[in-house]
């Protein structure tokens, strides 16, 4: 069994095994330690480029100083890389502020899938002139929120009720007036 080369010429000698082995790895590290002792030791700060921070910070901005939540709660979104569903839930909490009080009282948003936003109106009219406006609401949004959080609009008007529960429910596909 030959010996691992563990960090000096100690060891590049014959074949150790057992306590021989363990004796002269110890031996290595000790002489490493001692060798490292014996080099001047360079400070933390010196040559690096890092500067220790001590004591009172003195006047001007300093990383030590109190920062502003809002700041603070923002790098730590970016660092963590909560931008995009931060916005896509400002879409939703905000969707009034977002596309603006008339059409958020005749709208809803539903879901937000691969940036494709779907949108539910109170009616098939309000629907008509969602789409209508489509362009225009894919704007207020990127601007409110940023660019490709929402890239595509479906609208669609209210769900038509379901005929599937009753006392007289009668097998087939139910009446076929249209709804929505």
């Amino acid at each position: 069994m030959a010996a691992p080369e563990l960090g000096g010429p100690e060891l590049a000698g014959p074949e150790l095994a057992g306590p021989e082995l363990a004796r002269a790895v110890l031996d290595a590290a000790l002489a490493r330690r001692r060798e490292a002792a014996q080099r001047p030791r360079k400070r933390k700060g010196s040559g690096s480029g890092e500067r220790r921070l001590r004591g009172y910070s003195g006047p001007g901005p300093d990383p030590r100083d109190p920062q502003l939540f809002g700041d603070m709660l923002q790098r730590l979104m970016k660092a963590r890389g909560w931008e995009k569903p931060k916005a896509e839930a400002t879409v939703f909490g905000s969707w009034e502020k977002v596309v603006g009080p008339d059409i958020a009282s005749h709208s809803r948003p539903v879901k937000l899938e691969g940036g494709v936003l779907t949108v539910e109106a109170e009616s098939t009219a309000w629907a008509t002139q969602l789409r209508m406006l489509a362009a225009t609401l894919l704007r207020q949004i990127a601007g409110e929120v940023g660019h490709n959080v929402v890239t595509k609009l479906n609208i669609h008007g209210p769900a038509a009720p379901s005929w599937s529960r009753g006392p007289r429910r009668v097998q087939g596909r139910g009446p076929r007036d249209t709804y929505g």
